[in-house]
């Protein structure tokens, strides 16, 4: 049986940031229209870490019973190292799923907006699919344009639209941003994983791409944010606080740029979650002072 300690691993909380930062910049664009709600606030974040952490533990079950986790670089996951059984895993990853529904309905409710129910529903049946069934999108090369979609214009605006009713400039250039913050996640994870994603048959971008050309995209993505701060500030120079967010980044642009392969890589993953974090609080708080 897993421990304690490896379910918590297994819910990749070093992934939260990716959950966190669409609702912090949603959420301040609110405050902009003076329709900041912290009910609702409050359950699309739950909402948010519930499906993230669900798609964790889907990505773990699909994976490991793929035999793609049987020689990881990164963590180790629960089922490709034994740790917990399959069922088990997808059990946890279900339950992930339905808490978010409920949570999402509560958002539904509060909102009045009963057609985002489908909406939710899309989010969990993109959630499963990223690497389950038979043909999983993820192994295709689409994970990163998934991730984009889903952590960026649907996760911002929608925490934005359930709460001010209305969708706003600031709010697309915040989805935009934090959907080019997330896939950049995504990114430098498939860089890592390029040599052993190759041959387990797990055609990612990156392993399309190839290794340099993953870097280029990698340095593109993290990047596109700060041109999203620099039009931004033009209208409100609070948001050009911004481009503070790219001091966790200087690392990991180094450590990208020089070549760097397997273990050391995993600091720009924590990194690049970070500077979207930050990213996200500070500009979602010029949105709402200034």
């Amino acid at each position: 049986m897993a421990t304690f300690a490896q379910w918590v691993e297994g819910a990749r909380l070093r992934t939260w940031p990716n959950a966190i930062a669409p609702v912090l910049a949603g959420s301040g664009a609110a405050a902009g229209t003076d329709a900041f709600g912290l009910p609702l606030a409050a359950l699309a974040l739950v909402v948010a870490l519930l499906l993230i952490t669900g798609v964790n533990f889907a990505n773990d079950y699909s994976d490991g019973i793929r035999g793609t986790d049987a020689d990881r670089v990164g963590p180790q996951r629960l089922v490709g190292s034994g740790a917990a059984p399959p069922g088990t895993v997808r059990a946890a990853a279900f339950a992930c799923f339905g808490l978010a529904a409920i949570a999402g309905l509560g958002v539904v409710v509060l909102s009045g907006h009963w057609w985002m129910i489908a909406v939710g529903a899309v989010c969990i049946v993109g959630a499963w699919f990223y690497t389950g069934g038979r043909r999983p999108y993820g192994y295709a090369g689409f994970g990163e344009l998934a991730v984009f979609v889903f952590f960026g214009p649907v996760a911002v605006l929608g925490t934005l639209y359930v709460q001010a009713d209305t969708i706003t400039g600031s709010g697309i250039g915040a989805a935009v941003a934090v959907g080019t913050f997330s896939s950049a996640v995504l990114v430098a994870n498939n860089l890592r994983d390029i040599p052993t994603d190759a041959t387990t048959d797990k055609r990612t971008l990156a392993v399309l791409l190839g290794d340099r050309d993953t870097r280029t995209l990698y340095i593109g993505l993290v990047l596109a944010p700060f041109v999203i701060t620099t039009l931004t500030g033009l209208r409100n120079s609070l948001a050009l606080l911004g481009f503070l967010a790219l001091a966790p980044l200087l690392a990991s642009l180094r450590t990208v740029t020089r070549g760097d392969t397997g273990t050391a890589l995993l600091p720009v993953l924590r990194d690049t979650g970070l500077a979207m974090l930050a990213w996200a609080a500070l500009t979602g708080l010029a949105f709402a002072f200034g």
